[in-house]
């Protein structure tokens, strides 16, 4: 009954489910939202912006000023006007050309630099709310996708927020502004070209709507095959030992395959609105050329007039035509936005507290912990399980694979928070302390340390950025590394390469061990430290690990039961609970699951 209910809550706990859909009749409204809060993200550059609209302004101004410099000149030399009227108009006009080349590159200028550092502000801020997120969060998702988020997805919205913003806002003044002038030249003829204006903006809206769908489907696809290719090239050892090139390819070859035919949607869908938008705007210039023709022959306009009259129609489709193909920017912007805000807005689930403990004894209490992982809330991994750390103790968690040695550690680490029960640090329950904090009392030491593509020196002073050159060296001296260190070329400042690829097992868990010392943590979890090491490598690690327990409240896990002999207290786990507890030379005159252990070992 316990467990069925447990699954129940679990299972339809609101971090689990998926969101649903938006019914069809707020969608308008919420793409609206989203495109206005995508517009939001260039408030921080609104000084950049505005310099840029003045001079997109002028830009414009000038470009709707000279078709009426080309009706002077015609009509003057229908007139017959002297060459001096002739050449001061052209003189005006290349004038006017010269301000609107100079402000439509300082336009340039400015709205680029606002998109570079809006999109920089974007990363920065969508990257921290993606590393503040709980752990059970990246359970859930592959790092491929999230990191699509910061590159694809924040690069659509760049151009969206800035250089898109700067083009409709100068096409959309010239359009506004060449119909002006068309209803000053003539209204009758200006009706004329407009009528077809209505057809357009309502084939833009459903064109937007359908794009939009089309475009985060895509973004989806392309964020799938990027996991695949990090997967594959993270793990490119595993994949040559296997000879799975060639499957590997294929499989990233139908990721990408999957975002190409969703790019042809996209194109098919784009180049039929086009094409459409395409053609009624042509299909206005050849009725303004019929109807001006009437109005030319009839006395109602000058050639040059009609010339201008012209121009101002070109300008207009044109401008249309840029605008229908920004809409199509600002529907991808849209479609990209809805994940990268979906991330940004996300609170994570493992909230924070704000206490700290002055002096920390570190004393841990685990009192009826019910654990289930979020990925698979059906499968309970600790099932009421009572555990209780005495400072300064060194307590090994034994058992067979998946009995939850490794989630208990997880768990004291604040990686979760347990469905039932509670776990406390001397008398304070984990949820009330600061995270950050509580993390900083606690170091891990696993079986496959993680060092970053950095010096070794950097990753030692990983675990306390303010240590000094000596602090370092003395971490790697009670770690065993200085040695080994001193013998490389560069010794301290030797890049490890990626996840210390350039080192052994057995240096990189010396380095990790040196990290930890630095770190100087109240809680030790040791992780199968030594299970992946030779004979003379564990050794030397061992020895290390010994200086690094001494004092501290310590957590041994181990599948190698010949290295928790020693424990001060040996808690045997089974099936998420705690079957029995003990010394070593207790548990084993008393039989049971830890005996049988020990003997499978030694028989084998």
């Amino acid at each position: 009954m316990f467990r069925t209910e447990t699954t129940t809550r679990l299972g339809g706990s609101p971090a689990t489910r998926a969101a649903p859909s938006d019914p069809p009749s707020d969608r308008p409204l919420k793409d609206r939202l989203d495109l206005q809060r995508i517009l939001a993200l260039a408030r921080p550059e609104l000084r950049r912006l505005v310099l840029g609209t003045i001079a997109l302004t002028i830009s414009a101004a000038t470009s709707l000023a000279y078709p009426w410099f080309i009706k002077r000149i015609v009509d003057g030399v229908l007139a017959g006007q002297g060459r001096a009227a002739l050449n001061g108009v052209v003189l005006a006009l290349l004038v006017m050309f010269a301000i609107g080349s100079v402000m439509g590159a300082l336009r340039a200028w400015w709205f680029t630099v606002a998109g570079e550092r809006i999109v920089a502000d974007l990363r920065r801020d969508l990257y921290s709310a993606i590393i503040a997120q709980e752990i059970a969060f990246f359970d859930e998702r592959r790092t491929g996708e999230l990191t699509n988020r910061l590159a694809s997805d924040a690069t659509v919205l760049q151009n969206t927020v800035t250089v898109n913003v700067s083009m409709a806002l100068r096409y959309a003044v010239m359009c506004i502004g060449a119909i002006a002038i068309l209803l000053w030249t003539s209204w009758r003829l200006t009706l004329v070209m407009l009528a077809v204006v209505p057809l357009v903006i309502v084939g833009a809206r459903l064109y937007g709507r359908v794009l939009r769908k089309i475009s985060r489907a895509f973004q989806d696809a392309l964020a799938r095959a990027t996991t695949v290719a990090e997967e594959t090239i993270g793990g490119i050892r595993t994949v040559r030992a296997f000879a799975r090139e060639a499957t590997e390819t294929q499989r990233y070859g139908a990721a990408i395959e999957d975002s190409f035919v969703l790019a042809c949607r996209r194109a098919k869908v784009a180049a039929i609105f086009r094409g459409a938008a395409g053609f009624f705007s042509y299909a206005s210039i050849a009725a303004v050329l019929w109807y001006g023709g009437l109005l030319l022959s009839q006395g109602q306009l000058t050639m040059g007039e009609l010339t201008s009259f012209l121009l101002y129609t070109f300008t207009v489709a044109f401008s249309l035509g840029a605008l229908s193909g920004l809409w199509e920017d600002f529907m991808k912007a849209v479609g990209s936005s809805e994940r990268v805000f979906e991330l940004l807005d996300r609170e994570p689930t493992v909230g924070g507290g704000s206490e700290q403990i002055p002096d920390l004894a570190g004393q841990v209490v685990l009192h009826g912990v019910v654990f289930a992982y979020p990925s698979r809330p059906e499968h309970l991994v600790l099932d009421g399980v009572d555990l209780r750390l005495e400072p300064g103790t060194v307590t090994a968690l034994v058992g067979p694979s998946g009995a939850g040695k490794s989630t208990i550690a997880a768990l004291v680490s604040r990686f979760y928070d347990p469905q039932q029960g509670s776990l406390k640090l001397d008398g304070r329950d984990l949820r009330q302390l600061d995270g950050d904090w509580l993390r900083g009392r606690v170091g891990v030491v696993r079986q496959e340390p993680v060092l970053f593509a950095s010096t070794i020196a950097d990753n030692i002073r990983y675990g306390r950025q303010t240590a000094t050159q000596d602090d370092v060296v003395a971490a790697a001296k009670a770690a065993n590394a200085h040695d080994f260190i001193q013998a490389f070329p560069d010794r301290y400042q030797t890049l490890v390469g990626e996840r210390g690829v350039r080192l052994s097992g057995g240096q990189k868990q010396r380095v990790a061990i040196a990290r930890a010392l630095l770190k100087d943590p109240r809680i030790l979890i040791l992780d199968e430290a030594t299970s992946a090491l030779d004979a003379e490598s564990e050794h030397l690690v061992q020895e290390a690990l010994e200086r690094l327990m001494q004092g501290r409240t310590t957590v041994v896990i181990a599948h190698r039961l010949s290295t928790v002999k020693a424990a001060d207290r040996i808690v045997v786990l089974d099936g998420g609970e705690v079957v029995q507890q003990g010394t070593h030379a207790e548990l084993l005159d008393r039989g049971g699951l830890y005996r049988r252990l020990v003997e499978r070992q030694f028989a084998a």
